[in-house]
């Protein structure tokens, strides 16, 4: 890519004249593997901007999917011996764990492998064959001879005829950025089987992109469709000629076939966009939202696609292309990103720093991700680094120390001092209006996906608010008997500002902004009128701050080995006492769910009294009188009902299953097992 303006024009800003209506989407994660933190970028910056939308009053839709179609799914499937329907089913169960901790609400998550996906890629691809724009071909395609199966253009690898890079796949280089078939590899071999793949016709199915090149061009004209860089990138394409797109794929494959082709199926990137639809439409179908209102080619609705640079061709070239064709409106704007980098490099398996959204869940809280992503990321394509040093530092320094530090130095005051209620009026009227004033440059930032400046912005009014508070020091006012009204006020106005940022950092925070609310006992909305003569509840912790050890454990995992099994010595188990014990009484220990409590004869002149986890199984009555086997020379443990001296040996696999071990007839007590 290359560099690109700050902004692109015109920067809009907000107003409260009216409500839009907006449909958002990010890009959908494929139904085969996890979610992983490179992935979260996306999704986490699509969240934040529908959150701020929905917190400015507009209807706003946030919906996605799994895609779930494909050669990979379909082998990976085989491989675990189970159905492509129930591979897809656990992933979109997965994905959905994932993203729901993360604090990430989509209105709709559905799957492209639906009835609603079929009907509507049946549709848009019926109007492309009735607009001329379908055309077929034989074309020459890489086949393993071993499996007997086309292989898709990822599962071809080889060197780049480009540039000699090897290792690539085999429809673009990852070294140059080259794009080209399969077949124009040099030294090719098929990743499904390791063989050599061989050349076979097959008949394809292809749209004609060019016929689109007119409407293409003048629809990125409007500057606010797609950034400048990513604009350069499509001109170069344009440059070269817009070539002719495959949509078809052979049997065996998972998908939807094409209609009157058996033994064709649907491309992946042909109904994957309109996954896109397909969830919105469920949605409409299950609120009673008119679909057409933001569907339709004269829709006044604005439609949003959040996704990284690695999938702009198809976006803002095929996805328009089959719209158009089909009636329907094209997207407003498409939001482009970078990829994510750990440390200032790629993210690694081996470095520890290819972090699955779940193992990072297992070690930290989600909102230090969310917060730390929203601090560096702009508006444009440029790759966004994860650097776990200033990870650590920042998300102390900022939420913890400023955000936080405010409402922890003064809730205490108003909670033990004035029975939890601030004071009737504010002590600086126009601060608080300065914090409000901020909320043009503050929302039109969050408008155009510059949350990094917001975060500026709000992190300079936390400062402001921390100074107000040192300047003032309420826990010297607390020692003055004089200066309870001061004290009382100072306090009610740093909550007050206190809430003011906790609202603009909403929707970075919505999980600690909940917790702010119950704090409050307020909401947290736009521009809020003071909190004035009200009363709040007890302070709790918001957010711990980040040890460097829990960092750690996520990017260096426990190496986990199977125990091995430690084997006595004959003689330490033949200091093992095992005597015939007599049950003299056994009954119902108060307060415990499992434990008898058993008095136990074992031939000496006291007897024992020993607790056994074994109410399930038995009764105190069907106990009474019997003999059992009991290890004599524990050490007597004490336990929350009293000392245990001994233990009686049992077996099975627990609850009702549970069988004392007895001695043949004859036992007496007290005598020695060998």
């Amino acid at each position: 890519m290359v560099g690109f303006a700050p902004l692109y024009p015109p920067y809009k800003v907000i107003t409260d004249s009216s409500v839009r209506k907006i449909l958002v989407t990010s890009a959908l994660p494929y139904a085969n593997g996890s979610i992983h933190i490179g992935h979260l970028v996306e999704y986490i910056q699509t969240d934040i901007w529908v959150r701020f939308q929905k917190l400015r009053g507009n209807e706003c839709y946030y919906v996605c999917a799994d895609d779930a179609h494909g050669t990979p799914i379909m082998l990976r499937a085989q491989q675990a011996g189970i159905a492509p329907e129930e591979l897809i089913a656990g992933f979109n169960a997965e994905h959905q764990a994932d993203f729901r901790e993360f604090a990430i609400e989509f209105d709709n998550y559905y799957s492209t492998h639906s009835s609603e996906n079929r009907v509507l890629a049946g549709q848009i691809y019926q109007s492309l064959k009735d607009g001329g724009h379908i055309i077929s071909r034989t074309i020459s395609q890489a086949y393993d001879p071993e499996k007997q199966m086309f292989l898709p253009d990822r599962f071809v690898r080889g060197e780049c005829p480009k540039c000699g890079a090897k290792d690539q796949y085999g429809d673009n280089c990852e070294s140059c950025g080259a794009t080209y078939n399969p077949t124009d590899l040099k030294n090719p071999i098929s990743a499904v089987s390791g063989a050599t793949p061989i050349e076979k016709d097959s008949e394809h199915f292809f749209v004609n992109l060019s016929d689109f090149e007119t409407m293409l061009q003048e629809w990125m004209s409007d500057s606010n469709v797609l950034h400048p860089a990513v604009k350069h990138k499509l001109n170069e394409w344009f440059e070269s000629g817009l070539q002719a797109w495959d949509i078809s794929r052979d049997a065996p494959y998972f998908g939807f076939e094409i209609p009157d082709q058996p033994g064709k199926y649907f491309y992946v990137w042909l109904d994957a966009p309109v996954g896109y639809m397909a969830s919105f439409q469920n949605l409409c179908n299950r609120e009673n939202i008119d679909f057409n209102e933001f569907w339709s080619a004269d829709s006044e609705a604005e439609l949003y696609h959040f996704i990284g640079k690695d999938i702009v061709y198809f976006h803002s070239l095929f996805w328009p292309a089959m719209l158009t064709a089909a009636g329907f409106r094209k997207p407003t704007a498409i939001f482009v990103h970078g990829f994510l980098t750990v440390d200032g490099q790629k993210m690694s398996k081996s470095r520890g720093t290819f972090i699955n959204a779940r193992t990072y869940l297992d070690n930290l809280d989600p909102e230090y991700l969310r917060y730390y992503f929203a601090a560096k990321l702009g508006n444009g394509v440029d790759d966004l680094d994860l650097n776990l040093d200033d990870f650590i530092q920042r998300v102390n320094s900022d939420l913890v120390g400023k955000i936080v530090n405010i409402a922890s130095r003064c809730s205490g005051f108003i909670t033990k001092r004035f029975d939890g209620k601030l004071a009737a009026s504010l002590a600086d009227s126009e601060l608080y209006q300065f914090f409000l004033d901020k909320e043009t440059v503050i929302a039109s930032a969050y408008e155009n996906r510059e949350y990094n400046k917001l975060v500026r912005e709000i992190m300079a009014l936390a400062d402001r608010a921390n100074q107000y508070v040192d300047q003032y020091k309420p826990w010297v006012m607390a020692k003055q008997a004089d200066k309870e009204v001061e004290l009382q006020a100072v306090c009610s106005q740093a909550l007050n500002l206190f809430r003011v940022l906790m609202s603009y950092l909403s929707p970075i925070l919505p999980l600690m902004a909940s917790k702010v609310e119950d704090f409050l006992a307020a909401a947290l909305i736009w521009k809020p009128e003071p909190l004035l003569d009200h009363s709040i509840n007890k302070f709790k912790p918001l957010m711990k701050r980040v040890e460097q050890k829990q960092v750690d454990a996520m990017i260096k995992p426990k190496e986990t080995k199977e125990a091995e099994p430690e084997f006595l010595d004959y003689e330490d188990f033949a200091k093992v006492d095992l005597r015939i014990a007599h049950i003299v009484k056994a009954e119902h220990v108060e307060g415990a769910a499992k434990l008898l409590r058993l008095t136990l004869d074992v031939g000496e002149e006291k007897t024992r009294n020993v607790f056994a986890g074994i109410k399930d199984a038995y009764t105190p009555e069907e106990l009474t009188g019997r003999f059992t086997l009991m290890v004599a020379n524990l050490k007597p443990r004490k336990m929350r009902f009293g000392f245990s001296e001994g233990m009686v040996l049992a077996a099975g696999p627990g609850k009702k299953e549970i069988f004392l071990l007895q001695p043949d007839d004859g036992a007496k007590a007290g005598m020695r097992v060998k």
